[in-house]
């Protein structure tokens, strides 16, 4: 298994890699291009010197919210997304021991219990909680029972909603395509 989400082989890597890196890309995916989200576990890796949950969750958030602020930035709006960062990275420490994987995986959940752990996540509402269930169930070799249903109407099968769909430049493109109608049908 390996994520083609950024176009970048480092950045794509590391959230192949790291659970936690992958969370706050989703966590990062708002107000921005997905592209650039999910590159940007790799920027504070990079910055921070580290991807640890505890040790970002410690970080002064002065400091943290520069590391954002540096060119080319980690987000638009580094403040509030660096405080988002490590209040996501605080909870990863308190309530699963460090291990972001572990919301997946222990316990051997099915697709309603990861669904309802992810949604008490900060910065976790209930579609940004569905498109990762459905991230995890179509890439990231997540079997629970029940996933597909649980992250609907992102977990379909052969639907290009949302970056759980992104496995090439062509997909993509259909992702996009879907999101700039869902977002002109709104506006009609």
């Amino acid at each position: 298994m390996a994520l083609h989400i950024t176009g970048d082989i480092a950045a794509d890597a590391l959230l192949t890699d790291d659970p936690l890196a992958l969370l706050i890309g989703m966590l990062l995916d708002q107000q921005v291009a997905m592209e650039t989200a999910f590159a940007g576990p790799l920027k504070i890796a990079e910055r921070a010197g580290t991807l640890d949950a505890a040790a970002l969750a410690s970080f002064d958030p002065d400091a943290f919210a520069e590391l954002f602020k540096a060119t080319p930035a980690v987000h638009r709006f580094p403040g509030s997304m660096a405080a988002r960062v490590q209040a996501l990275c605080a909870a990863i420490q308190e309530h699963w021991d460090d291990d972001a994987a572990a919301i997946w995986t222990q316990g051997e959940p099915d697709g309603a219990t990861v669904l309802k752990r992810l949604k008490a996540l900060p910065g976790f509402g209930e579609q940004k909680a569905k498109i990762f269930l459905a991230l995890l169930g179509k890439q990231y070799g997540f079997t629970g029972e029940g996933w597909r249903e649980a992250s609907a109407p992102y977990g379909e099968d052969g639907s290009f909603r949302s970056v759980a769909d992104i496995v090439s430049p062509d997909s993509l493109a259909k992702v996009r395509e879907h999101k700039r109608a869902m977002k002109a049908a709104a506006k009609g």
